[in-house]
């Protein structure tokens, strides 16, 4: 019996490719030996890139992330449509590709500002409790709602035969394969993702020097195999809260001010530009509150100082 631990904290993690995201999470939970842990936006197993794992109290924080724009770089096929939107399905179409790239640019144009899309059957979606891919695998279709979300910036990388590249920074919610599903329609040949990469979620960044891998992780635990029972090396890889956070302004509460909300109180602060701020007592990350028009604060999330 592994004994479980409070360890809070944010993993920056390169999610590889051929791994669920609940699988990677289920991983560093049992390595880190955390009683809680969550992840802030589910990755297909044939995507990688970025995947913050939250531990402890700093799951109390993942929906600011998980609401926030994304940006990725996504490859696709051209000629050919799969049941699933990406190459891990059944080919249900070829057609010939015959357009310009005047015709491509023209099409691509389609999917930036506000764009509605439906979400693919093979998707993490829950209906009543149970994920749409599911259904999908029982051969059930469901009829799913149009969703609205925006494409700040859709760049094409490369064209090249049967192949396009581009990059795409979205909205929460966007789904990458329906877009190139969608895309491959309008094209009248057909397409399905080959290649997912998530490289940006808010302000966090593939790019950032906390990043690690699975492989750096496997390799600092065998370096320690002689002493697994000693974990602090692995602690030392983990960002603080706030750190997720930091897009956020900052307010200094006092502890009695701290106290008088937990205990209820009506609270207004100064100020008439942000609702939704870090809350510190000196450099001590408290928690976030979100206050309404007056400035009277109306919600709040508070770490457990406890652990």
């Amino acid at each position: 019996m592994i004994n479980k631990r409070h360890i809070n904290g944010l993993l920056l993690l390169d999610k590889p490719i051929g791994y669920t995201s609940n699988k990677i999470l289920q991983y560093i939970k049992f390595i880190y030996k955390a009683k809680k842990a969550g992840h802030t936006g589910t990755l297909d197993p044939l995507a990688s890139g970025l995947l913050p794992i939250c531990l402890g109290e700093t799951t109390k924080f993942t929906s600011y992330l998980i609401n926030s724009d994304k940006k990725y770089i996504v490859t696709a096929r051209l000629g050919e449509k799969t049941n699933t939107a990406d190459k891990d399905g059944i080919l249900i179409k070829k057609n010939n590709i015959n357009f310009s790239k005047e015709t491509l640019d023209r099409i691509l144009s389609l999917f930036r500002g506000k764009i509605k899309q439906i979400p693919t059957m093979y998707s993490a979606i829950k209906f009543k409790g149970i994920p749409l891919y599911k259904y999908a695998r029982a051969g059930i279709n469901l009829l799913l709602n149009e969703r609205e979300v925006t494409i700040y910036k859709l760049q094409l990388v490369y064209f090249n035969n049967d192949k396009i590249k581009l990059k795409i920074h979205c909205s929460k919610g966007t789904y990458i394969r329906t877009i190139i599903d969608n895309l491959g329609d309008k094209l009248n040949c057909g397409a399905h993702v080959i290649k997912l990469r998530r490289i940006k979620i808010s302000h966090l960044s593939i790019l950032n020097k906390n990043i690690v891998t699975i492989e750096k992780l496997q390799n600092l635990i065998n370096n320690y195999k002689n002493n697994l029972f000693n974990i602090s090396f692995l602690d030392k890889l983990l960002l603080p809260t706030d750190y997720m956070l930091n897009f956020l302004p900052k307010l200094q509460f006092s502890m009695n001010l701290i106290n008088d909300l937990k205990n209820g109180k009506k609270i207004k602060i100064n100020n008439t530009i942000n609702n939704t701020f870090r809350i510190y007592n000196k450099h001590i990350f408290i928690g976030v509150c979100k206050t309404d028009n007056k400035s009277y604060i109306i919600k709040y999330k508070l770490i457990n100082q406890k652990n």
